[in-house]
């Protein structure tokens, strides 16, 4: 199992109404959410680790994990409300206003934390979990724990306007990034992180800290794969982009799933990959992206959708 852990919410996403009016409507989200969706739809097994509520959206949120052959048995539900996100797009890229206080979500604390089985082969942190207490504690809490046998990946998907303790944010990130076998940034996110310079540079101060494997994305342009021998790159897909809600995040399962599916997905594997591994990772990442980018909302494809492509 690939277990992923971080938020799940609900993204209110703009619509209009059949009078014309604007709103809003409640679609299941989160970053990592997004990416447990993602690789159940892929085929892999998954799991999710969050805190739900037991209201009306928590519910959603289980339903659609459900739906997309993912675990929730790890979850932790209790009564408080769920984390709601408002979207608003400009030019088909996004931006939220967060309603997080005392949350089901946000209230997940380290003594809460499940024992896992062996049959949790690596696991996945990142997103907005990791700037706000006390969940963000509960996360590093379950990834220096797990690491040291588990492979684990960390996107921590930047939200600058939600990080009230900056200096906080930055030394627990770096923690994090250090114990982790792999990194994904958006070049944005790494800039954020490391300071202006070029990715060659900035990615590999990041190496000398513990990853084994750097992933940077651009957007349109495309995405790298950074280890302390190689560097492989490969160009985006040619789409028409509906929105970007859940492309970084169906980009990190697309790459897990690769590892999956070359028999790589484990420590070993990731420290011991060549190019052709490599490759295969930011293809498959990409192709998945591209789907969910041409579509509204964070809608992640199926397999069945890719092998189509193929």
């Amino acid at each position: 199992m690939i277990l992923c852990n971080g938020e799940a919410l609900i993204d209110m996403l703009p619509r209009e109404s059949v009078s014309g009016e604007a709103a809003f409507a409640p679609y299941p989200g989160g970053a990592v959410f997004n990416t447990a969706i993602a690789l159940g739809r892929l085929g892999c097994e998954a799991g999710f680790l969050c805190g739900i509520s037991t209201d009306l959206f928590g519910d959603a949120l289980v339903a659609a994990l459900t739906e997309s052959n993912v675990s929730t048995e790890f979850s932790v539900r209790c009564e408080r409300p769920t984390t709601l996100a408002f979207v608003t797009l400009r030019g088909g890229q996004a931006s939220y206003a967060f309603y997080d206080e005392n949350t089901a979500g946000r209230m997940l604390r380290p003594e809460m934390l499940p024992d896992l089985p062996e049959g949790v082969r690596a696991m996945f942190f990142g997103g907005i979990s990791l700037a706000v207490e006390p969940c963000a504690e509960a996360y590093e809490a379950l990834l220096l724990r797990e690491a040291p046998h588990r492979l684990t990946m960390i996107d921590p998907n930047i939200r600058p306007g939600f990080i009230r303790d900056e200096a906080t944010y930055r030394a627990r990130i770096g923690r994090m990034i250090a114990a982790s076998d792999i990194v994904k940034l958006s070049d944005e996110d790494l800039r954020w992180l490391c300071g202006p310079g070029d990715i060659d540079t900035l990615v590999r101060g990041i190496l000398a800290s513990g990853p084994k494997l750097v992933l940077i994305t651009e957007g349109a342009k495309g995405a790298h794969a950074f280890t302390a021998t190689d560097r492989v790159y490969c160009p985006a897909q040619l789409v028409a982009v509906v929105d970007t809600v859940g492309a970084g995040d169906t980009f990190n399962a697309g790459v897990l799933a690769a590892l999956a599916r070359a028999g790589m997905l484990d420590k070993a594997g990731v420290a011991g990959a060549d190019p052709a591994l490599l490759a295969s990772c930011l293809r498959l990442g990409i192709a998945a992206a591209s789907i969910t980018v041409s579509r509204a909302g964070a809608n992640p494809p199926w397999a069945e959708e890719l092998e189509a492509l193929a």
